[in-house]
């Protein structure tokens, strides 16, 4: 099987594809915003690249989910769970970590299934 990689820079692709999985590089929103914004700016992003690579917030297999403080919890879930399509909850993790900025602090990374190949 092929492996097809888009929006590739010499560090990462934000889409990378093998077979009917896709996987995408981490998602952030805007930096300096607040958490729910943030969320909401990088599931919107999730939900563009997935389309674009043939798959749906539906079809999600797997998503990691990165905080920087596990304060924030709460109000990511509360914008998470609006989200989710009902019924198709992926498996998920979320954890804490420091991330690429300090600004920013949510990180989506996502897993999906492709149900209409390109």
């Amino acid at each position: 099987m092929s492996i097809q990689r888009q929006h590739t820079s010499p560090r990462m692709s934000q889409i990378v594809v093998h077979g009917n999985t896709l996987y995408l590089a981490g998602q952030v929103g805007e930096c300096g915003a607040s958490v729910p914004e943030q969320t909401r700016q990088a599931l919107a992003e999730v939900e563009r690249l997935l389309k674009e690579a043939g798959s749906s917030p539906k079809h999600i297999l797997q998503a990691i989910v990165w905080l920087a403080d596990m304060k924030d919890f709460e109000a990511m879930n509360a914008v998470w769970d609006a989200w989710v399509p009902a019924g198709h909850a992926p498996a998920r993790a979320c954890g804490e970590s420091r991330l690429a900025d300090p600004g920013y602090l949510v990180e989506f990374i996502i897993t999906a299934a492709i149900i209409d190949p390109r």
